[in-house]
């Protein structure tokens, strides 16, 4: 995933820090959190040796090396500029000015280890985005004409600058009205409007002024890593600390997930068997006042800091002690204080790891069990499975344990869905894609040099020999890509949804610290995400740019001209190599045309699906839009036309749905941010979207019905599309009768 911009950092601290989970900390006890920024922001000793580092590498061993030049320095120049104020609503065109000199400089101010021009670069933006958000603390006092007939252009990735002040302000009297507008709109009153806006931009501003060096270090190398290609990255410290957290699916800590909301810190979930659940005295919704370390250390007050330094005191290394001063859900902000005392614990984080459930379909009197295994990223604890931990965490062990489950409970066919799965471990794309092959080649990967080298299956037998989809979309990228395209080119199952992101590349960790002279053991410079590698398809073609095109598609949701590889201009270009020793095991085009008739004929008369097709029309409409009126008649005359969509699209999905609460279903804009909304309401939004109808897994559930009932109807067919000749029907078996899950 690609690093926020500065502005969206902002955001991602004050609205959305829901997903900061507690996690392990490089000292027994926690750290003190970083000191507050004073401007202006200044480069350590470390960042400049991280930076230089970062340039030795990327200039030599990047898998597309490419010199840091002054050619180099304009294009990293341009990214910075991007995540800094990529709307262009904070600098000017005499701010950009002034910074031109640096646009062939930033080479040299690595190479020379001097990052006073990007740091000059950021603390200027901080100190527009303070002017800018007290500006419109000024504007919400005086209020706003809304019978003016004028309009606003939220979408200014491509608009000029500012040419002056006047224009600035401009601007942001446009966007402060709007914000005004939409809790007009809501039907919210003078009153309540001017206390909620000016609560949150004064809320921005405390945000603001708490970014600090690291931030703006971590902006700047952002924008040189992601300039050498889309994959590369640069994690700092704390950065570096939370991928490896979410590769292994565990931490150690209190077992709590944390959210910013106001100048309180508040658990937004307590992880089942973490230390917080079994104290029973940690729950939703509590806010955390202060922190202390150990049995008798000192209580420190941590009101109004950032998510990510409370997340820090309260991570620890197992077996040590933390005390909390919890303001509990249930009371005002005058209320009684509880003192909690946890010990830290190694605590698994479940909600990324692989899931089942069953779904069951009854077609013409037919009755059949399909199996699910919903995957959300390629997790391995690499450390734990180094060191020898026989229970080391790992997507393929996961698997291997929930098809063995879904064999006892009779399913017939297995849909992997890995919509949205970003990637993870190459590894565990390899070991995967073995749970339903025999043994054989799944990937090729070519290194910078031209090597080429085929990863495959060596282990004979499949965790799961029977009919099998994988249900994709633009979201399911890398190692994704890789099993799926293996699955594909084996003709082991059919690959169902969208066409996928389209990222063909291998990257690598590269613990800066360990090529550096640090004087203690704590890590200073960070981590280089570095792409090393390119992988191709055992086919001989390239995943990169052009992703895996499934059998059957879905419709798209058009968000393919913003989201993919294809979308950024530094992406390598598509290319093929040799094919690798390998035969498909199976022809599905022997009954592909029966299933896509039998599909195109099903969803033209599925109500679910004629939703879908509405609500993402919807969607493209309102997602094209780039300009909004600024005249409350017009907007409220739109907000009653959208009203009237939306309630058709609430009635529709209640009569398919049938247990779908009234309030379900797409909602118009209540005008607040996420932290401005209660905690309460927001998680019940969350579970309602969990439990809807999914009408692209239904489908897909069905289409796998179709191709289980032609199989079974035809033993000449079953020999052409499954694995050894369809002479393993097991899975078609009643469930006693069920063959053991194969050891992988």
């Amino acid at each position: 995933m690609r690093f926020r911009p500065a502005l969206a950092l902002l955001f991602a601290l004050t609205l959305t820090a829901a997903h900061a989970q507690s996690a392990p900390d490089a000292a027994a006890g926690g750290e003190a959190p970083r000191a507050a920024s004073t401007l202006p922001l200044k480069p350590t000793d470390p960042q400049a040796d991280a930076a230089q580092l970062s340039a030795r590498f990327l200039t030599r061993f990047h898998y597309d090396a490419k010199p840091l030049d002054d050619a180099m320095s304009q294009r990293i120049y341009k990214a910075y500029v991007d995540l800094l104020d990529g709307e262009k609503v904070f600098f000017t065109q005499a701010d950009m000015d002034k910074f031109a000199p640096l646009k062939t400089r930033l080479d040299d101010a690595i190479w020379n280890r001097d990052l006073s021009g990007p740091f000059a670069m950021f603390n200027l933006y901080v100190q527009r985005a303070v002017d800018r958000m007290s500006y419109a603390r000024a504007l919400v006092r005086q209020g706003f004409d809304l019978s003016r007939d004028e309009s606003y252009t939220f979408d200014r990735k491509d608009a000029a600058w500012p040419k002056d002040q006047a224009e600035l302000d401009d601007l942001w009297r446009k966007r402060t009205k709007n914000d005004w507008l939409r809790l007009k709109l809501a039907g919210k009153n003078d009153e309540d409007i001017r206390k909620t806006l000016d609560r949150r931009y004064a809320n921005y501003i405390e945000r603001v002024k708490q970014l600090d060096g690291e931030d703006a270090f971590q902006t700047f190398m952002t924008a040189y890593a992601e300039t050498t290609d889309p994959h590369t990255d640069y994690l700092g410290p704390r950065q570096a600390e939370n991928f490896d957290i979410s590769m292994k699916l565990s931490l150690e800590g209190i077992g709590a997930v944390l959210q910013q909301r106001e100048e309180y810190i508040q658990v937004r979930e307590v992880v089942p068997a973490g230390p917080a659940a079994k104290s029973g005295k940690i729950h939703v919704g509590d806010r955390i006042a202060a922190v202390g370390q150990g049995a008798s250390g000192p209580m420190v007050d941590v009101i109004g800091w950032r998510v990510d330094d409370v997340v820090k005191l309260i991570r620890g290394k197992k077996g040590t002690t933390v005390r909390l001063e919890i303001l509990p859900a249930d009371v005002g902000l005058d209320g009684k204080h509880e003192l909690v005392t946890l010990v830290r614990q190694k605590v698994s984080i479940e909600e990324q790891a692989a899931k089942k459930k069953v779904i069951e379909i009854d077609d013409g009197g037919v009755k059949r069990k399909i199996g699910v295994i919903d995957l959300p990223t390629f997790y391995s604890d690499f450390g734990a499975r180094r060191d020898g931990d026989q229970n080391y965490k790992s997507a393929t062990r996961d698997v291997a344990r929930l098809l063995g489950e879904l064999k006892q409970e009779g399913v017939q066919g297995v849909i992997v869905d890995l919509r949205n799965n970003g990637g993870g471990s190459l590894d565990e794309a390899n070991e995967l894609t073995g749970l339903f092959i025999d043994q054989g080649p799944v990937v090729q990967v070519r290194k910078a040099n031209g090597e080429v080298d085929a990863q495959g299956d060596e282990q004979p037998g499949m965790a799961w020999s029977g009919p099998l989809a994988v249900l994709v979309n633009r979201g399911s990228a890398s190692a994704s890509e890789i099993f799926a395209a293996a699955i594909q080119d084996y003709g082991r199952g059919l690959i169902i949804g969208q066409p996928t992101f389209g990222k063909g590349t291998v990257q690598n960790l590269v613990d800066l610290d360990r090529f550096a002279q640090n004087d203690g053991e704590k890590p200073q410079l960070g981590e280089l995400k570095m792409t090393i590698a390119e992988f191709f398809r055992i086919n001989g073609g390239s995943t990169q740019l052009k992703g895996v095109t499934p059998d059957i598609q879905f419709p798209k949701n058009g968000d393919e001209k913003d989201f993919g590889e294809s979308t950024y201009d530094n992406a390598l270009a598509w290319t093929q190599i040799a094919p690798a020793d390998y035969k498909p095991v199976a022809d599905l085009k022997a009954y592909l045309p029966q299933l896509q008739a039998a599909h195109d004929a099903r969803v033209a008369k599925s109500p679910a699906w004629k939703l879908m097709l509405d609500e993402l029309a919807q969607y493209r409409k309102m997602r094209d839009q780039t300009t909004i009126s600024l005249n409350f008649a017009q907007r409220e005359a739109e907000r009653k036309q959208l009203d009237a969509i939306q309630a058709d699209f609430r009635a529709r999905h209640k009569a398919i749905d049938g247990t779908v609460a009234d309030d379900a279903g797409p909602t118009l804009d209540d005008g607040l941010n996420a932290n401005e909304r209660s905690l309460k309401s927001e998680l019940k939004q969350e579970d309602e979207a969990k439990k809807a109808n999914d009408p692209q897994l239904q489908e897909t559930a069905h289409i796998l019905f179709d191709a289980i009932g032609l199989i079974k109807a035809d033993p000449k067919l079953a020999a052409e599309v499954l694995p050894y000749g369809g002479k393993d029907m097991a899975w078609a078996q009643p469930r006693e009768a069920a063959a053991p899950t194969a050891s992988h």
